[in-house]
């Protein structure tokens, strides 16, 4: 599928099994899959709002081992912002995030204006290694933004990526969730085309 201009790319970047494909997919299919099956690399499109007019909010869900450099660089040069996944249960995975964060910074020089979300997901689970404050202070000293989420029980999901939308300066970008307009433009479709007796 060739790319429109009109398409917003954000990035998912993690170690292995901090679980960036569940959150994709929790928030594109509102599905969650406890196996556990590595990804070399997904695409997964959405709808959205864009500067009034539709456009597709495109997630690119990234390897979480480093064997493919050069796949991590175009990610990043094609990316307009950028999902950063640690595990709340593995300290290891918060620091694993630290050389990702420098290419982001390398290929795209000013990240001021560019949305980040540093996420620690898995919070639902009990044996932690990372609290909330620790993720809070790196998100602090990466001047980017912050949330902890769950895949599996769909804690902050839909918000993670309604807040990476907000974090948008140069245009603005938000998630369509209005079901009821969706049901009247059913109906309305529906009866387009039937004809009626006065």
């Amino acid at each position: 599928m060739p790319e429109q201009s009109n398409d917003y790319r954000v990035v998912v970047f993690g170690a292995a099994g901090v679980g960036k494909s569940s959150l994709v997919l929790r928030f594109v299919r509102g599905t969650f899959r406890e196996t556990y099956i590595p990804t070399i690399e997904d695409t997964y499109r959405q709808v959205i709002s864009c500067d009034k007019s539709i456009c597709t909010l495109q997630i690119t869900d990234t390897t979480g081992s480093h064997q493919f450099p050069a796949m991590q660089r175009l990610a990043i040069s094609k990316g307009h912002a950028f999902i950063l996944v640690y595990s709340v249960t593995s300290r290891q995975s918060m620091e694993d995030l630290q050389p990702i964060f420098e290419q982001i910074c390398q290929i795209k020089g000013d990240i001021q204006k560019i949305p980040i979300m540093l996420v620690g997901n898995k919070s639902d689970e009990t044996q932690r290694e990372l609290d909330a404050s620790e993720g809070q202070a790196l998100a602090s000293k990466w001047k980017c933004s912050f949330m902890e989420t769950s895949a599996k029980m769909n804690y902050n999901v839909q918000e993670l990526f309604q807040e990476l939308l907000n974090l948008e300066k140069r245009r603005t970008v938000s998630l369509q969730v209005d079901t009821k307009k969706s049901k009247q433009q059913k109906k309305k479709d529906k009866l387009q085309g039937k004809c009626s007796v006065m």
